[in-house]
């Protein structure tokens, strides 16, 4: 079974052409018998939005882990980004800002505050251009790096475009612990092909000796609802390999 997301999220018009933006947002996995507190916070956060752009406090997806877009085509499944590569960080005592659009590019940044006398606090900061959508556009850009970010330092680039009902996406990463220095490279390709309701997918991802594949297919049922049904399969170097598979159904409210 895939985690499920439950929440709330809205905005509230304000006096000086200001408005109140909050999420509170928590993820649901009825798989993890492992755990009893099956219940994880996700994106929870109150802002404020206006002519300068969005700023908001509390608990937020870095500016590296949102420059993605939707690139990650088996994103919340086994094979996310996360899997294999750092920072893909959500963190709280933070401080997240997103500017206006300005010729098709935007500015993510994101400020952690530790809350430890002797720690350091991290930033992340990310470029992003076009539509991650590829809606209004058709292809989507972006450039990050993560500043000691829960132990690691990272730098990303992606970009993924599409061309009639063909997608097709890349990303590499660099990716340092602070602690030791050792640093690890990966990168990332995807191509995914819509055929009237199905949407066919492929993806192969590595870090140095580390990779993984899958392939999979959706069929939308509705405006928000689709089955369906993927395969993983991960060779590790210094572990056991991993293989996966699932058929499911997902529901956006």
């Amino acid at each position: 079974f895939p985690s499920h997301d439950i929440g709330v999220m809205g905005d509230f018009a304000l006096e000086e052409g200001l408005t109140l933006v909050y999420q509170l947002e928590w993820e649901v996995d009825p798989s993890d018998e492992a755990n009893e507190k099956n219940i994880k916070s996700r994106n929870q956060f109150i802002g404020l939005q206006g002519a300068f752009g969005t700023i908001a406090a509390g608990r937020h997806d870095t500016a590296l882990k949102l420059s993605q877009g939707k690139l990650d085509l088996f994103n919340d499944y086994e094979a996310d980004l996360k899997n294999l590569w750092k920072d893909e960080n959500r963190m709280s005592d933070s401080v997240a800002y997103s500017s206006p659009e300005f010729q098709g590019f935007k500015l993510l940044v994101t400020h952690v505050m530790e809350d430890e006398a002797e720690a350091d606090s991290a930033q992340s900061y990310a470029i992003v251009y076009g539509d991650e959508s590829l809606k209004e556009t058709d292809w989507y850009a972006s450039v990050a790096m993560d500043s000691e970010m829960n132990g690691y330092d990272a730098s990303r680039a992606a970009v993924q475009f599409k061309l009639f009902d063909v997608k097709l996406g890349a990303m590499v990463q660099q990716q340092e612990a602070v602690a030791t220095g050792e640093k690890f490279d990966g990168y990332m390709g995807n191509i995914s092909y819509s055929l009237n309701k199905w949407e066919l997918k492929a993806q192969y991802q590595t870090l140095e000796e580390d990779d993984g594949i899958s392939a999979g297919a959706d069929y939308k049922l509705g405006k928000n609802t689709k089955l369906f049904g993927w395969y993983t399969a991960f060779d590790f170097d210094s572990k056991v390999d991993s293989d996966y598979l699932a058929v499911g159904i997902e529901h956006k409210f």
